[in-house]
């Protein structure tokens, strides 16, 4: 595990230095997610506690090691130019531009969308309201993970219906899952 939580701090550990940052646990709503510590400190790599993550010192060596692309990156070859910071918002304004309406739901395919950030999350909210003033219910189709910890973080995984899969949302006859909150568990700390 990189991200140990102790009271209300978090230290996240470089898995390749062992180089330690503590930030306040308070700011961190779910001990799961971790993604604000990781880029408050400007480090690399995973939006959860399990990791990796690498700090600034680790990152760069490894990007110059490689011809500039690093390992974090390597998903990114023939892609973008290394180092671009993907637009996460533009990835969620994407999949609701292209949202299917099946009888009173409106389907947002969510299987591009990888990491959200707090303005994608205001877009999925506002576009929520949007469809019930139009007496549609939103369901997102094939969240990621970290979509549903962070829906979950913000209190909101009970606003949106989700659905497994596209070919499921598309039957009509299948009904989504409303995630439920769950309580709160701190993480275990492994040695």
């Amino acid at each position: 595990m990189t991200v140990v939580p102790a009271d209300q701090l978090m230290t996240l550990i470089c898995d390749g230095c062992g180089a330690t940052v503590t930030g306040a646990g308070s700011t961190l709503p779910d001990a799961e997610v971790v993604w604000t510590l990781v880029f408050e400190n400007d480090w690399v790599g995973s939006p959860f506690a399990s990791g990796p993550h690498h700090c600034p010192r680790c990152s760069v060596p490894a990007e110059a090691d490689d011809g500039g692309l690093g390992v974090d990156y390597l998903d990114e070859v023939g892609d973008d130019p290394a180092g671009r910071e993907p637009d996460l918002v533009e990835a969620v304004r994407r999949s609701l531009a292209e949202t299917v309406v099946v009888g009173d739901r409106e389907l947002v395919d969510l299987t591009e969308v990888e990491v959200i950030d707090p303005p994608g999350l205001g877009l999925l909210v506002r576009a929520h309201r949007d469809a019930r003033q139009r007496g549609r219910r939103l369901c997102l189709v094939a969240p990621s993970r970290f979509v549903l910890t962070a829906l979950h973080t913000m209190r909101l995984d009970g606003v949106f219906p989700v659905f497994d899969s596209r070919a499921r949302a598309l039957s009509g006859s299948a009904e989504p899952r409303v995630p439920r909150s769950r309580p709160h568990r701190p993480p275990a700390v492994r040695p």
